[in-house]
C-alpha cells in the first residue's frame, strides 16, 4: 500500500496527512505543481508499483489502525467482488444516500450513513479514494482542475464493468469553509456534461451534473443564500487532528468491526 497526495502547502500537509500514524511504516507519494488533480494522480501511480494506491487529500488525517481496518474492509468487498477497482470512504451509494463515516471541519460535523456492509456506488468525495492497480484505472488528464474526478472515475469504473465501492473508513477531513462553487467548479461540471453526455444525469456528493445544468445554478444561488448559516456551522482547521479523532470517538481504529 502506498499514501498518495497532490499538495500545494506544506504547512497543510504537515498539520494533517503527515501526523498519520501509518506513515511510520506506508510510504507517502507527494505530487506538487500538478495542473489537475488528474496529472497529480497519474504521475503518483508512475512514480509507484503498490497495488493498493490511496488518493487522499494533503488536509486529511488517517487515524491509528486505519490501515488495518482498511484491510479488513478490502477483504468484505473481495468477497463480495473479487475483482473490485474502487473503494471510497464518502460517496452517494446506488441506492441514493450519502455513506460516510469521516468527519468534516468545514461541516464541523460526522457527515454520511455508515453502510453495515460494503455498498456500491455511484461517485465518491474525492478526499480520500482507494485505487487497485490491477484494475488499470487511470484518472482522465482531459478533464481540468480539482473537482467531480471522484465521480468521473466511478462512472468510468461502472462503464467498464468493475466494482466501486464506499465502506465506513472513519477518517478526519480538516478542511476550510468553501463557499460558493467558483468557476473553477462551473469549468469541471461542464467538462463532465460533455464526457458522460450520454450518461447524465450523474450525482456527485455534491450536485447533480444534468443535461440543463439548473442544477448548478440553483446550488450556487442556495450556497450564496445560506453563507452565514455555513459559515456558523464550520470550525477552524486549526483544532489538532489527533484532538478531532479522540472527539469523534476515532482514536484507534484497530479494534473496529
Amino acid at each position: 500500500m502506498v499514501i498518495a497526495a497532490a499538495c500545494n502547502s506544506e504547512t497543510i500537509l504537515a498539520a494533517n496527512l503527515s501526523r498519520s500514524p501509518l506513515l511510520d511504516h506506508v510510504p507517502l507519494q507527494t505530487e506538487w505543481g500538478a495542473g489537475s488533480a488528474a496529472h497529480a494522480y497519474n504521475r503518483a501511480l508512475d512514480a509507484t508499483s503498490q497495488d493498493i494506491v490511496v488518493f487522499a487529500h494533503q488536509d486529511v488525517f488517517l487515524p491509528r489502525g486505519w490501515e488495518k481496518l482498511l484491510a479488513r474492509r478490502i477483504a468484505e468487498v473481495a468477497a463480495i467482488d473479487p475483482d473490485w477497482a474502487l473503494i471510497g470512504a464518502f460517496g452517494v451509494g446506488a441506492d441514493g444516500p450519502h455513506y460516510g463515516p469521516v468527519w468534516s471541519s468545514s461541516l464541523g460535523m460526522i457527515v454520511g450513513r455508515v453502510p453495515l456492509s460494503p455498498i456500491p456506488a455511484l461517485s465518491y468525495d474525492e478526499l480520500l479514494i482507494v485505487l487497485r492497480r490491477r484494475s488499470g484505472l487511470r484518472f482522465d488528464t482531459s478533464l481540468p482542475g480539482w473537482h467531480l474526478y471522484g465521480t468521473d472515475i466511478v462512472t468510468e469504473a461502472r462503464r467498464q464493468g468493475l466494482g466501486a465501492w464506499i465502506t465506513a473508513l472513519p477518517c478526519i477531513h480538516n478542511d476550510r469553509y468553501h463557499g460558493v462553487l467558483g468557476q473553477d467548479y462551473v469549468d469541471c461540471y461542464r467538462a463532465m456534461q460533455r464526457k458522460w453526455a450520454g450518461q447524465l444525469p450523474l450525482r456527485s456528493p455534491i450536485i447533480k451534473i444534468s443535461r440543463s445544468g439548473l442544477h448548478l445554478w440553483r446550488d450556487r444561488w442556495q450556497a450564496w443564500r445560506d453563507t452565514k448559516d455555513r459559515l456558523g456551522m464550520a470550525i477552524g482547521t486549526d483544532t489538532p487532528v489527533e484532538q478531532l479523532a479522540a472527539l469523534c470517538g476515532w482514536s484507534d481504529l484497530t479494534a473496529c468491526s
